[in-house]
């Protein structure tokens, strides 16, 4: 997440990169290709060609809706009540992506990222991630979004780590029983991830952001995991990394450990709080999380 304020998985679903649409707060669906994020971010085609493709592809979209919408008019006035009904469903479905489109007409001028369209999904696992992330820092610099999120792998992804020598399942690995052997292997795959998110860290360290500090200080990046313990399926006691300082607001470098069952929802209240977000409370929070 970045300031406002500031100028384990298989391939099918791992990667999923959530981004809000130039600074809007409404969601899009999530995409796991890198290719497709950065047409998504900065249209289609190579550099110069991606704005024509663009204002192309609204105006095309528009004709299509304007097609149906007098098709629409015509055919209602021949139905009965209940295809009617069914009708009215399917025209709002319609009115959802004319307000889709009309939020893109308002952000019209596509960014120049300057750099060349990614040519789809590596087959190397960690290429993979360091691409994805890429795009985040992409999306970030070009201030396409303020917002992403960015899953490495859903609960019960059962995916190998050959690349780490760890050829049994995660989530198999995950009901460790407390085995040695097995935490071995477990402690593996953490690495392998944190060292991923090292590389990401990095990258939006060494960018520089409108106002000449980097994008991680302006920035808030949480990487955590939904399960304290795998073995137990507890979610307690969760270990997370809050990096960046959040345009001044944080002071990183640091182990924090709030107080017993303080609920992790308290961070994000912290954090919505710092990106101007007026709100007390989130899910099952208690307040906001001091000390940060």
């Amino acid at each position: 997440v970045r300031k406002s304020g500031s100028c384990d998985s298989g391939y099918s679903c791992a990667y999923q990169f959530n981004l809000s649409w130039r600074s809007e707060t409404q969601p899009v669906a999530p995409e796991s290709n890198p290719r497709l994020v950065f047409e998504r971010l900065f249209g289609t085609g190579k550099a110069g060609e991606r704005q024509r493709n663009f204002d192309l592809r609204i105006a095309r979209q528009k004709s299509v809706l304007d097609f149906i919408s007098d098709d629409a008019k015509s055919l209602q006035r021949e139905l009965g009540r209940n295809d009617q009904q069914k009708l009215d469903e399917y025209l709002t479905g319609v009115r959802e992506i004319e307000r889709r489109i009309e939020r893109a007409e308002r952000f019209r001028e596509l960014p120049d990222p300057k750099s060349d369209t990614p040519s789809g999904i590596p087959t190397s696992y960690e290429e993979h991630i360091r691409l994805m992330g890429d795009m985040l820092v992409l999306a970030f610099k070009t201030d396409s979004t303020r917002v992403g999120t960015f899953l490495l792998a859903h609960d019960g992804s059962n995916r190998s780590f050959k690349e780490v020598g760890v050829t049994d399942g995660h989530h198999n690995l995950s009901h460790h029983q407390g085995k040695a052997e097995i935490l071995e292997k477990i402690a593996k795959i953490d690495k392998f991830y944190a060292t991923q998110l090292a590389y990401f860290l990095k990258r939006m360290r060494e960018t520089k952001d409108r106002d000449g500090k980097s994008l991680l200080d302006n920035s808030m990046v949480v990487y955590c995991s939904g399960l304290g313990d795998g073995n137990a399926h507890s979610h307690v006691n969760l270990p997370f990394i809050l990096a960046g300082k959040g345009g001044g607001a944080f002071h990183p470098g640091r182990h924090f450990e709030p107080s017993n069952n303080t609920p992790m929802n308290n961070l994000y209240v912290t954090m919505l709080q710092n990106m101007g977000v007026k709100v007390s409370e989130f899910g099952d929070s208690t307040g906001a999380l001091t000390g940060v």
